[in-house]
């Protein structure tokens, strides 16, 4: 019998803390993933939309005669025919309140619009033929009569009076008028401050980019009354809730969701679109599967964007420069429609986050969420979180140079100290712990800080401006959710994970074993992972908000605890002892003292072939187990960035990028970097190359990668990523998560590098994004 107090070595390779290879990435990087468009089901046909070309107008008629004369054309519906069928509308489910204590005005969004268009890309008609090329044929051909009226695609300009109104029952077209924090006492705190700064800034509109665009697949079972979608998301179980309660009016046990491999989504794929309806609608009426993918051109226009806020941000500080209040005024674009969580990211995310790590006494956030004439805008990596970041770090910034104080300094001042914690936040929060200035001080110090005047100077050499940027972060991860920890031990001698969380590129199956591997000591290589199939599910918080570690990772937790549990009672049956004489320590079950004993898989697979057992005896050790929630965590860290600008062209080029970051417990390293990595570029994506634009009538003007910039891999230098954890208290791993803490810390790190490297020419603010011809004009302007 092996001595549980020596290592052992394969804990020590697949254990928690350990770099583990990704199980996904054999079957993926061969090209058997199994995506929603690589599934071909028997005798399916073809969906494509029919979409509006006009940004805002008044339907006079759908004419789809010709359509539907054309060859293999099974049917075209439009939005009477789904509103004869009783199906439901898309809506907002964020319970948000304006500033008065009245509900937002929420927006009952028709699959396929009857009355009005509100953006380009508004879906109004879906044809269905035997092939996808009959389909798009027949779609050209359908007929649509709009009268066409102004559009508006700023929030501001939409809010002004005058603007074209989007909806009768929403005057102004402002949704949501929302307003957190004493508004009296922030603003004796600014008038009595020795310095306040001032900051105009936007938050650019992402198109999200996903490399799988979206895909569905409608099946019904006539005999059951039950609909099936196979279809990318970010979780089943919620999507489910969704789809069966707001949109088709069934009970949820009439509709199964399943999910295979997802090419990405950045929180895109998260809820109910128009088309899931559509397909489902017609595999009912034609009685067989009916399969829809978008185009590259349908994404740039359907899926939901990100970000688009423009904020006003204000700084009050004593003249020692400690805060004294931050307060936001913004609008933010929810589009055309409301999305599900639209409304969340200019409201309650901006006010969790822009606290930061920084004692900030008080805080205000004022929003006006306001549709336009554009496509809908929802979460994009991180919500609001690298954005509320993003503005304090640009006002900390600002302050220093206005006050003539060192940045550094001037941060170390405001942290919140290891000796305050549990510290309770001006926005609600209560952060557990944290060491803010030794993690700055570590990153200064890996990022050679004080060695950057000479490469400066090399880079002026060369006809280069060359600045750095610091950014701290500090996010709140998503609120508290239900989440599944079921644990199956299978006939085959595998033993599988299920969880409501949904992996679309993080790596869950790796993380979520060495977690179960830890607990349980089952082999790591006969340990799967279920998660896309709603049947399956009794709950499910799905994948979003950097929450998965602390949900999924507590559900197994608490299921292996309770397999454990069942396991004594039937160890102590097979080896002839009391249960309290069965102790169980790296995946073996022994009788104290001795060394008779069973393997947890040799027990598992005596009860699946046992008869007649004692009613005090498991008949087996699955669990399907569900953990209640735990409080949000604060994942922080500090990110320094160099640049490079080309002051004859503006063309940007980061150089240096470090980081030191504070993920609490950190399950596998490989993969946490690799997230920091994914955010990171995806940050510096918004700061210097991605813009949605649109021209005064609504059209999409970036709506191909020929107009639309995404950074490549050779944009980007290599990254330094360095852990400083304190492990958290909200959860039972200490994690604090990390999939959008890579956005949060590079925004303010890049832009605050472009803004030092101009500075010299006097330029103190730029707007995302960094593009040559801003950064260029901006110069000639300065000079």
């Amino acid at each position: 019998m092996p001595d549980a107090n020596l290592p052992d070595p394969t804990f020590m390779k697949f254990g928690i803390g350990q770099p583990v290879p990704r199980q996904e990435d054999p079957t993926l990087l061969r090209g058997q993933g199994r995506y929603t468009d690589d599934l071909a089901l028997p005798g399916q046909a073809w969906c494509v939309m029919v979409r509006s070309p006009y940004a805002h107008g008044v339907i006079r008629s759908i004419g789809t005669e010709a359509a539907r004369a054309m060859p293999g054309v099974l049917a075209v519906l439009t939005g009477a025919d789904l509103v004869a069928a009783g199906y439901g509308n898309l809506r907002c489910t964020v319970p948000l309140k304006n500033r008065d204590g009245s509900p937002l005005t929420n927006i009952e969004r028709p699959s396929l619009a009857t009355d009005r268009v509100r953006f380009v890309g508004d879906p109004v008609a879906c044809v269905v033929a035997e092939t996808r090329m009959q389909a798009r044929d027949a779609a050209e051909a359908v007929e649509l009569e709009v009268d066409a009226l102004d559009a508006v695609t700023e929030a501001s300009a939409a809010a002004a009076p005058g603007a074209p109104q989007l909806y009768d029952h929403i005057p102004g077209n402002v949704v949501l008028d929302f307003q957190y924090g004493d508004a009296a006492r922030v603003k004796a705190a600014f008038d009595t401050a020795a310095h306040v700064t001032r900051l105009s800034i936007r938050n650019s509109r992402i198109v999200v980019c996903a490399m799988e665009p979206r895909s569905a697949i409608g099946e019904y079972e006539a005999d059951t009354g039950r609909f099936v979608l196979r279809v990318g998301s970010q979780g089943v179980f919620g999507l489910r809730n969704q789809l069966a309660n707001d949109i088709l009016k069934v009970p949820t046990d009439k509709l199964r969701i399943l999910t295979g491999n997802v090419g990405g989504s950045f929180g895109m794929k998260a809820s109910a679109y128009p088309e899931y309806a559509c397909v489902l609608h017609a595999a009912k009426l034609l009685g067989r599967p009916v399969k829809w993918t978008d185009d590259r051109s349908g994404s740039f226009v359907s899926d939901q964007h990100g970000r688009d806020h423009e904020v006003n941000a204000e700084l009050a500080l004593d003249a020692e420069g400690r805060f004294l209040a931050v307060r936001l005024t913004s609008y933010g674009n929810m589009g055309g429609y409301l999305a599900t969580v639209g409304p969340m990211m200019g409201t309650a995310n901006f006010t969790k986050n822009i606290q930061s790590n920084y004692q900030t006494p008080l805080i205000e956030v004022s929003t006006k969420c306001v549709v336009t004439n554009t496509t809908p805008v929802s979460a994009y990596r991180g919500a609001g979180r690298p954005e509320g970041n993003y503005f304090m770090e640009r006002l900390i910034e600002t302050a220093a140079r206005e006050m003539g104080k060192d940045p550094i300094a001037l941060r170390r001042l405001n942290h919140i100290r290891p000796d305050q914690f549990p510290y309770a936040t001006a926005s609600g929060s209560t952060y557990d712990g944290g060491d803010f200035s030794a993690l700055m001080d570590r990153a200064i110090d890996v990022a050679d800080w004080h060695g950057f005047e000479a490469r400066r100077a090399e880079s002026k050499a060369r006809g280069l401006l060359r600045g750095r940027g610091l950014g701290n972060f500090l996010e709140c991860t998503a609120p508290p959710m239900k989440e599944q920890g079921g644990i199956r031990f299978e006939a085959d001698g595998g033993v599988t994970i299920i969880t409501g969380t949904l992996d679309y590129g993080q790596g869950h199956w790796t993380a979520f074993a060495q977690v179960l591997h830890a607990e349980l000591g089952v082999p790591f290589e006969k340990i799967r992972l279920l998660q896309g199939d709603s049947d399956e599910l009794i709950a499910g918080g799905g994948t979003g908000g950097s929450k998965s570690l602390m949900a999924s990772g507590a559900a197994i937790v608490e299921a292996s605890a309770l397999v454990i549990d069942k396991g004594r009672a039937a160890a102590a049956h097979f080896l002839e002892a009391s249960p309290v004489d069965i102790e169980f320590a790296r995946g073996r079950f022994s009788i104290a003292g001795t060394d008779r004993g069973i393997d947890i898989m040799d027990l598992a697979a005596r009860l699946r072939g046992a008869n007649n057992l004692p009613d005090d005896v498991p008949a087996t050790l699955d669990v399907r187990h569900v953990f209640d929630q735990a409080p949000m965590a604060f994942p922080n860290g500090c990110h320094i960035c160099e640049v490079e600008i080309d002051p004859d062209t503006g063309i940007i080029n980061v150089v240096r990028y470090s980081t030191v970051n504070d993920f609490g417990v950190i399950v596998n390293p490989l993969l946490v970097e690799g997230q920091a990595h994914g955010g990171i570029v995806q940050g510096i994506g918004q700061a210097i190359y991605e813009r949605v634009a649109y021209s005064e009538d609504g059209q999409l003007m970036t709506g191909t990668y020929m107009d639309y910039g995404l950074p490549r891999a050779e944009d980007v230098p290599s990254f330094g990523f360095e852990s400083h954890a304190v492990p958290a208290k909200t959860n039972p791993l200490g994690a604090k998560g990390c999939g959008e803490a890579g956005c949060a810390g590079s925004l303010p790190a890049v832009m605050n590098a472009i803004v030092d490297a101009l500075s010299p020419l006097g330029v103190t603010h730029v707007d995302m994004p960094a593009t040559p011809e801003r950064i260029w004009s901006a110069i000639q302007t300065a000079r």
